[in-house]
């Protein structure tokens, strides 16, 4: 599959037609806000290319920044106007995510990679899976119309048995358990605030979609490799505390509901 993000020409061409207008939804009264949260650490080679990508329907572009030393925060307010800058008290991009979803103000709240891994043209798909009726939707690599060529043999071992473990012992019908694009409704928020600060955090914030017996759609993603820099994941070290969340989520009692930011 082509991706390397189309190799950046005339992207905004591909995710609307004319590139600029919003999606016309029949039937609803308005199409709702979308949020994009980007947590970065040193990725401002990666948001010269990524932001530009981005539809320009996009209510906000959120960047929760972990104290980059790259010129990160400056490359972003100069790619594109109007982004909004939020700096991580904690290291991790669970406390980045937790930051920026507290930040985001649209009525719909959409998370994804800056390292140009995951295609922007799949936020459409996000936003008509959750007016379709979804609470929370996540980027599959592994159902049809998704892929990926950035995972080794280990990494695609661990996540098929760590997505077994939460078929086990939560239900649900998970395809793809490690990966960070997804969306939910901003109303759900509370719900899925993370409590934790590493990789895990997508992990448990789909734990969290099970819990609290949100609807959860999944839409097919195709994730490439990094276009710059190197990933500061690392697979034993993460699926360990990968496989402690969903043990300690398990037996932990779930909150009552009664939510709403």
């Amino acid at each position: 599959m082509v991706h390397p993000l189309d190799h950046a020409i005339d992207v905004s061409s591909r995710l609307l037609p004319g590139g600029n207008p919003a999606p016309v939804i029949h039937g609803l009264p308005a199409m709702p806000r979308v949020s994009v949260v980007l947590p970065t650490l040193n990725e401002a080679q990666n948001l010269r290319v990524l932001l530009p990508l981005l539809p320009n329907w996009l209510e906000e572009v959120v960047i929760v920044d972990g104290h980059s030393t790259d010129g990160t925060v400056e490359t972003a307010r100069a790619v594109r106007e109007g982004v909004q800058i939020v700096q991580a008290e904690r290291r991790g991009k669970g406390a980045a995510l937790r930051a920026g979803f507290r930040a985001a103000r649209g009525d719909i709240i959409i998370a994804l990679d800056a390292d140009c891994s995951m295609h922007p043209r799949e936020i459409v798909l996000m936003v008509g899976a959750l007016l379709a009726g979804g609470d929370f939707v996540k980027g599959s690599r592994f159902i049809q119309g998704g892929g990926t060529d950035d995972m080794s043999a280990i990494r695609r071992l661990g996540n098929w048995g760590l997505t077994q473990a939460v078929r086990l012992l939560y239900g649900g019908t998970f395809s793809d358990l490690c990966y960070g694009y997804f969306g939910f409704w901003r109303r759900h928020a509370e719900l899925l605030e993370p409590t934790c600060d590493g990789f895990e955090v997508e992990t448990y914030l789909n734990l969290q979609a099970l819990r609290h017996r949100l609807k959860v759609i999944e839409v097919p993603s195709f994730e490439a490799p990094r276009l710059h820099g190197k990933s500061n994941l690392r697979a034993l070290p993460d699926g360990w505390r990968v496989l402690k969340t969903i043990v300690r989520e398990r037996v932990r009692p779930v909150a009552r509901e009664g939510y709403a930011w």
